[in-house]
This record gives structure tokens, sequence and C-alpha cells, in this order.
């Protein structure tokens, strides 16, 4: 578990639970899901002297609980927000067995879409964070305020307000990372989906993996039900939060807490948007491409009618010659075979003229 204080363009960790909040600025409490259940009365200690009230026993199951769904809850003292973030691929590889860097089978991209859950519990001078094992989402973070306290040192006030400056504000910096990871995920899924769609609607469409397709589908309806309920729990937060008072925050920093908040909500909207898109794509790329097989099928049967309609009359006139009669014409005369025969070869080329003329017999694309 580690502490971070954030003050007036400050940071510094701390080695032990402060016995009350800061003067000024707001702490921060990170930790792995796999500590919590060690680490509870620590957190809920810090909870209560730092933030005023102790977290609700549900809560704190949601918070252990790795496969919850994003969603939000509230107390009178506090906020509860939980966010899927996407897995990385280190973790992807660790969950699938495999090489997922190089898998160049068709629509591989999608059978990487797996989620992990963050959760956010928000007071005003606290914010605890519940990490799946080995996330580099708080890691990350450090660092980047580290440089910038680093580089800041001796400047203006407005270099040193890249630090968050309210527990919501941190959370929702993180949160609007985790959604660009989104927007950058849809890129991969949409090359794989325009190169499947191209393959498909192709001569050879008829050897697409269908099972891929389905793997495919079953992603972007996870995605989609995951950015929905994304979507849901952030626009519940803002809604919640409209309502409040505005309590340590100026007007400045609340205006730009609910800029940024919305611009989250935007963000999540826009990949789900783009998820739809892509489904009505597939399905579309699917109709067209059986389409697709009955038009080939149907000029397959054209010219194998035109080609029976072309026999058909040749095969007559074999057949009537071929009757056992004691008399027939042309039958007893020398060059009756070559006018038989010049006279079956003018039918069948003025039938293949004709078949072209009507496009019967036409080349197609």
């Amino acid at each position: 578990m580690q502490i971070v204080e954030f003050g007036t363009g400050t940071l510094r960790f701390l080695e032990q639970i402060p016995t009350g909040a800061p003067e000024s600025g707001f702490l921060w409490i990170y930790l792995d899901r796999e500590e919590l259940a060690d680490k509870l009365p620590q957190l809920q200690q810090a909870a209560q002297a730092i933030g005023g009230s102790s977290l609700l026993d549900l809560h704190v199951k949601d918070m252990g609980n790795p496969a919850h769904p994003s969603h939000y809850d509230y107390t009178s003292i506090y906020d509860l927000v939980i966010f899927r973030r996407l897995a990385t691929e280190q973790e992807v590889r660790v969950e699938l067995g495999e090489d997922v860097a190089n898998d160049d089978r068709p629509l591989a991209a999608f059978g990487r879409v797996r989620t992990r859950a963050l959760a956010f519990v928000v007071f005003d001078r606290l914010l605890v964070t519940v990490h799946p094992a080995g996330c580099q989402s708080a890691r990350s973070f450090i660092q980047r305020y580290l440089g910038d306290v680093v580089y800041s040192e001796g400047l203006s006030a407005a270099a040193r307000s890249r630090l968050p400056s309210s527990p919501a504000d941190l959370m929702l910096r993180m949160v609007n990372v985790m959604v660009d990871s989104y927007l950058e995920l849809r890129r991969a899924l949409s090359a794989e989906m325009d190169d499947w769609q191209q393959g498909l609607l192709g001569p050879d469409g008829g050897a697409a993996d269908w099972g891929a397709l389905m793997t495919a589908r079953n992603a972007l309806h996870t995605l989609e039900d995951l950015c929905e309920e994304q979507n849901d729990a952030m626009q519940e937060w803002l809604d919640t939060q409209r309502e409040l008072p505005y309590g340590s925050l100026t007007q400045a920093e609340r205006d730009g807490l609910m800029a940024r908040a919305r611009d989250v909500v935007e963000h999540i909207q826009r990949v789900v948007h783009h998820v739809r898109r892509m489904e009505s794509g597939a399905e579309s790329a699917v109709q067209i491409h059986f389409s697709a097989q009955g038009h080939r099928m149907n000029e397959i049967m054209r010219t194998l009618t035109a080609l029976t309609a072309i026999f058909l009359p040749l095969n007559l006139i074999a057949g009537v010659f071929g009757m056992n009669f004691d008399y027939l014409p042309f039958t007893k005369e020398q060059a009756g075979v070559f006018w038989i025969v010049g006279a079956m070869a003018f039918i069948a080329v003025a039938l293949v003229l004709l078949f072209r003329r009507k496009r019967y017999l036409a080349r197609t694309r």
C-alpha cells in the first residue's frame, strides 16, 4: 500500500497514515486488490481519520471483486466508482497463454479484448484506488507527476497546476487515460475488420474464417456492453457532482472538473458509437458476401442453361438421324454427313452469337 500526498505543486510519499486530513491538498492511497483484505483495517482507519467515514462492507466487497462491471455508487461522505480498463499485452498473454503480439490469425485483435476492474473511492481530501496485481496505472501517474514536480520547481503557479487539484480530478485523469486506450484499440479493430471485409468480398471469400467472425462479434458485443456500463457510471457521477455544493473547490476548479468529466463521457460515447458502426459494418459485409455468392451462383446457372440450350437442338438432330427407319433424308447420299454436321455447327454458332448478344454468356467480374 502506497500513500502519496499532493499539495500545492508538491508531491511526497508518506510512510504511515496520518491522523487527519492535510491542511491543503489531498492524500492518495493505492494498493493491489490481492492485499486489500490484509490492509483493510489500515484502510478503514485512513477513511475514518481523513475522509470522515469508514467504507461500507458492501463497497469493500465490490472493490475486491475482479469481475465487477463498471459501476457508480455513493454515500453522504464518499463516492465509489468502479471502472474497467483494457488489459495490457502482458496480462492478455498470461490469461490466454499465447503470444498475442505475433498472432496473425484473422481478426486476432478482437480475441484480445480483455479488461480489468479498478475501484476508486473519492472523499473530499482522500482518494483510495484498488488495482489488479501488477497494474502500472498508478505507477505511471506517479512517475509523470514526479517529473512535473521537478520540472515546475521555481516556476509560476501555472506550471504547478499540472498536478491534480482534488481526489476527483485525479480519478478523472486516470479514467481519461483508460478511455484513451479504448480509442486507440478501435483503430486496430477497424483495420482488422476492413481487411477481413475486403477478403470476404474477394473472389476467394468462401474461405473466410467464420469462427473468427463469431469471436469478433462476441468481442464487439462485450465491448459495447462494457462501454455502456462505463458511460452510465460516469454520467451518474457527473449528474451527482452537479447537484453537490462546491465544498473546498473554487469556481475555476469546479468548472475544470466538470469539463474533464464531460470530456471523459464524450470519449466513452465516441467508443460506443464506433463499436456500433463496426457491428453494423460486419453485418453488412456478411449480407453482401451472401448476396455476391448468390450472384455468382446465378451466373453459373445462366451459363449452364445457355450451354444446355445450345446443345439441345444438336441432340435433337442427332436423335432424329439415329432412328432405325428404312429411309431418312441424306442418309443414302455420299455428302449427307457433311450437310448434317455443317447444319449442326451453323445452329450452334448462331445460338452462341445470339446468347452473347443477349449477354447470356457475357463475362462479368
